[in-house]
């Protein structure tokens, strides 16, 4: 079934076009990314099929399907500011949710009987109450706890968490996703993770989380010149793929261009206007010089930056430690760094790593213990919070301003412009004005002002949020090259493990762990350790009830079972202790929020079977223990 069409979409602002003539299909149950560079028009082509924005040209056509609940995650949510958090989430005319908001309504009311009465009969009548546990499930892993706080006291992160979560509640049929997994936590982007593989959601979204692409998406479309190129499979199948693709366009291109030579040697030797054949051959020779002269973009960033040096002394965290009020951020940490270490930084958003770096840095002082910078040190502070580009200077004056020229090796140096291009800011893009940038091109710039400054020591909190794939890659290679130090705050999976060498894990309570590995070693780890515990868990309690089964067996001085009694005795211990085993397993699966009703009315009699079972063996087991 066929949920959306695209036909002939073409979109421009001024002069500057962004796609073209572009045709797209989605169907029913396809999981489709589409990446490009930033200032491409991603985000531009999800506003207009969402209908936020129109399309341009006279054979456009943006076909669909009408009886379909569609949802759409902008990059920016709209939210009224005088609404509460309760107030924003239940805002639908869904039947449902109307019915689980007059349910919580009635809750904050208990002295009014009959209005808990009514709520919970209608909540009965609709069986919403596993619409209910849903709804819960998502606030909860979106760490959305407060529903009485007002919308305008939320962060900008806050609110996109608040948009995602009120999507997900109103159970859309096909969502249109905006960079889902910004300002996310790397738990909730793991638990959205399985939530959208394990739905029955057709999805069309842009991420540049390429784990995310690697395990949702069975589609990736790239938008590339304006032109859409689709790749079946996710994003390892889409790079083989993507580099076949333009290995052939290289070849084609060299053909194109002998080609191009013949008939350049030919036009040059021919009188203009003669007879049809000669004008039709022109005009054959004048469509393929289009073809020819096209570039294909396969800009790299290669910066061999000097940095300045690093003395013996680095960085020195000495037992340091701070707290807010009962809030414990750090306690006595202690570490010093080593000459080009790769930190990795782990934690829940409201932790305490902005804060945690900002000692580091000395912008905040630590209640306790002290930091110790090196001589040498020159930080590069990547922040979210300190992007804040003029926008009435060009992109070349807001790089200028920081450097003029930085040194590279060998007594070589590069000039602001040179640096620019190689992060993909032609000549032509080095003139416009920063008030004329995508969100991600803004990102890219400001990142370029802090590699600018020349330092041999970065931090980067979240540099990863609204960079595209391209950018991300020539980051990733200058951070590999790079000679200095580097802490990296990310919920950007890919990137981290590609860059760190150790993480420190915030754990809570000011308490950090040095771990020795990246983020999946960390997370395989935490994984096998949470898997062994629930197995010991499961273990003590099929011993404490088998303590208690065996609480009133009296034990006869002389055994007076006979061989075959004595092996059907620890037969059946075997066989309570596996379906017990399988008891634990079905009220695991429960926990799984994405069952169906069908799905939780079957576990529900299997589980009733599997305890009728363990009830008739261990009576059984009972009387031959009494005759032993």
């Amino acid at each position: 079934m066929n949920y959306l069409t695209l036909e002939n979409v073409t979109k421009s602002y001024g002069e500057k076009v962004l796609f073209e003539n572009i045709s797209l299909h989605v169907d029913q149950g396809q999981k489709i990314a589409i990446v490009a560079k930033n200032g491409t028009g991603k985000s531009t082509l999800l506003r207009v099929i969402a209908g936020v924005e129109g399309s341009e040209g006279e054979n456009s056509k943006i076909l669909l399907r009408k009886d379909i609940r569609i949802g759409f995650l902008n990059q920016e949510p709209d939210f009224q500011d005088d609404h509460t958090i309760m107030e924003a989430v239940f805002d639908s005319d869904n039947v449902m949710i109307q019915c689980v908001k007059n349910y919580e309504l009635a809750l904050q009311q208990p002295e009014k009987e009959e209005a808990l009465q009514s709520a919970m009969m209608q909540m009965d009548d609709l069986k919403a109450w596993d619409f209910e546990a849903n709804i819960k499930e998502i606030l909860s892993k979106l760490n959305i706890n407060d529903l009485d706080q007002q919308v305008y006291t939320l962060s900008g992160g806050q609110k996109k968490r608040l948009a995602l979560a009120k999507l997900l509640i109103e159970d859309p049929e096909f969502v249109i996703l905006d960079e889902p997994t910004n300002h996310l936590d790397l738990e909730m982007i793991e638990w959205l993770e399985k939530y959208l593989q394990h739905s029955r959601l057709t999805i069309f979204m842009v991420t540049h989380d390429r784990y995310f692409l690697e395990r949702v998406c069975d589609t990736i479309i790239e938008l590339d010149g304006g032109v859409l190129y689709r790749y079946k499979g996710n994003y390892s199948e889409f790079l083989e793929k993507k580099f076949l693709r333009e290995e052939v366009q290289g070849r084609t291109m060299d053909r194109d261009k002998k080609m191009f030579e013949r008939e350049l040697q030919w036009v040059r030797r021919q009188p203009k206007a003669r007879g049809t054949k000669a004008k039709a051959r022109v005009d054959g020779f004048l469509d393929l010089k289009d073809k020819t002269t096209q570039k294909i973009d396969r800009t790299k960033l290669q910066i061999e930056i000097k940095g300045n040096r690093l003395g013996s002394k680095i960085l020195e965290a000495h037992y340091i430690s701070k707290s807010f009020g009962e809030l414990k951020i750090v306690e006595d940490f202690h570490y010093k760094f080593s000459k080009k270490e790769r930190v990795g930084i782990v934690g829940p958003n409201g932790v305490g790593k902005t804060t945690f770096l900002k000692m580091l840095t000395k912008q905040i002082r630590p209640d306790s213990g002290k930091v110790v910078v090196g001589d040498t040190i020159v930080f590069g502070y990547y922040t979210q919070a300190g992007m804040e580009l003029k926008e009435d200077k060009r992109v070349i004056d807001v790089v200028q301003d920081i450097a003029e020229y930085i040194p590279l090796e060998k007594g070589m140096k590069i000039s602001a412009a040179q640096m620019l291009e190689r992060f993909m800011f032609n000549r032509k893009h080095q003139q416009v004005y920063v008030s004329q940038l995508s969100g991600g091109e803004r990102r890219r710039l400001y990142l370029l002002t802090v590699l600018m400054a020349n330092p041999n020591f970065l931090i980067l909190d979240e540099p990863t949020n609204d960079l595209d794939i391209i950018t991300l890659n020539v980051l990733e290679d200058f951070l590999q090259d790079f000679p200095g130090c580097v802490i990296i705050v990310t919920h950007d999976r890919y990137f981290m493990d590609k860059l760190v060498d150790h993480l420190f894990i915030f754990e809570g309570n000011g308490k950090i762990r040095d771990y020795n590995g990246n983020y999946t070693d960390y997370r395989e780890a935490s994984k096998a350790k949470e898997e062994e515990e629930r197995k010991q868990d499961r273990s003590k309690q099929k011993q404490e009830e088998k303590g208690k089964a065996s609480v009133e067996v009296k034990p006869a001085e002389t055994p007076r079972l006979t061989y075959m009694e004595r092996k059907e005795l620890g037969k059946l211990e075997k066989e309570i202790e596996k379906l017990e085993l399988k008891k634990a397993d079905i009220i695991e699966k429960f926990n799984d929020a994405n069952l169906s009703p069908q799905e939780i009315e079957k576990l529900s009699i299997e589980l009733g079977a599997v305890k009728d079972k363990i009830e008739e063996k261990e009576l059984r087991w009972m009387e031959l223990s009494e005759l032993a």
